[in-house]
């Protein structure tokens, strides 16, 4: 066959060949948006779902938030004025109307010179810690993100290279020793390699701080330094889950037809397993990461409580414990959100390592 000209070349970018492929790109651009457009679309209605259900779950528990603002002496009359500020004199779809309303517009409880205003996006009111919801999130998420988003860059890595190179180098002594910690790593409880880490790194060596966080803003250095450990912890915990995954899906891919070619094509091993196996590797990895890292992100609650920072997790925990329901709801809610956000990225990642998604 012989090798087009140059001339041929530029004909071919600016003929009618290149005419003929330009609406099949602009049908490819609307199929993607299409399929954002419906990502988006499914995202919102379950985000509704959700709400709806966990408004309808929370506020028909026999708890009543009226009841633990009221005071004491309680009287009939001090509670029903108590339910009525708070709203709660109505049924919980009124309620749920009105929780909607606050998200997109703000909204007030109670009248007069004593009403409380709760700016948009209201996701209701604690009147235990008399604060909005919204604002008692927005101070504790930098704690939480800082976590989530360190440890999971950390597992993905770690875990992701260990699975490759087990995979790469199947039956030798890196294959069993990194499958033997991947057991380990999987089966140990996370509070306890938490106070372990603690104990050996923090009491026994006094290398790392153990507890406290120090906002980014701050100091740049003290903020990672007091995330070290909990960054670890969580990412060799979550990678021993990566590199088991990563290296039974690099075994199954190094197996297929194409991979047989391009080796008989005289590839070099790193750009077979790199280029071709790695990128139907990460399609599964990916899909794990968006819903670990969404479920993080809600709340990294047991590493929260052991390295003593207060986040998302230690919110949650101390609303149910004190039985504070506009809390509940409002930290449930936005965590799920966060998971969900997480899973459209996800899918926005399917089509980028795969076109064929989108289509």
């Amino acid at each position: 066959m012989s090798t087009p000209t140059p001339d041929a070349r530029t004909a071919e970018r600016t003929g009618p060949v290149a005419a003929a492929k330009r609406p099949a790109r602009r049908g490819t651009s609307t199929r993607s948006l299409r399929y954002v457009g419906g990502r988006l679309l499914a995202m919102v209605g379950t985000l509704l779902v959700i709400s709806v259900l966990t408004y309808a779950v929370f506020f028909l528990l026999p708890a009543d938030p009226a009841q633990l603002s009221c005071g004491r002496p309680c009287t009939p009359q001090r509670l029903a004025d108590a339910s009525a500020f708070m709203g709660y004199d109505k049924s919980w779809i009124e309620q749920y109307l009105a929780f909607l309303g606050g998200i997109v517009a703000g909204r007030d409880f109670g009248t007069g010179a004593a009403a409380v205003h709760c700016a948009a996006p209201c996701f209701g009111y604690s009147f235990r810690l008399n604060e909005s919801v919204t604002q008692l999130i927005v101070d504790r998420v930098p704690v939480t993100f800082s976590i989530a988003l360190g440890a999971a860059v950390l597992w993905l890595v770690i875990g992701v290279g260990a699975g490759v190179a087990s995979a790469v180098r199947r039956g030798t002594a890196v294959d069993r020793t990194t499958m033997a910690l991947a057991t380990a790593g999987v089966s140990a409880p996370s509070y306890l390699v938490g106070l372990l880490g603690i104990l050996l790194f923090g009491f026994t060596l006094d290398m790392v701080p153990v507890n406290g966080y120090v906002p980014l803003t701050e100091n740049p250095l003290q903020w990672a330094w007091h995330l070290v450990l909990p960054w670890c912890v969580l990412a060799l915990l979550s990678a021993a889950v990566y590199a088991r995954l990563t290296r039974g899906q690099m075994l199954e891919v190094l197996g297929e037809d194409y991979i047989r070619t391009a080796r008989a094509k005289g590839l070099r091993e790193r750009r077979v397993v790199g280029r071709h196996a790695l990128r139907n590797v990460l399609i599964p990895v990916v899909t794990v990461f968006g819903l670990d890292l969404g479920t993080l992100l809600g709340g990294a609650i047991i590493t929260e409580r052991v390295f003593s920072m207060q986040g998302l997790g230690a919110l949650l925990l101390d609303a149910v414990g004190n039985v504070d329901l506009p809390l509940i709801v409002g930290v449930t809610l936005f965590s799920a959100f966060l998971v969900i956000l997480a899973n459209f990225v996800v899918d926005l990642l399917y089509g980028v390592l795969d076109p064929r998604v989108s289509r």
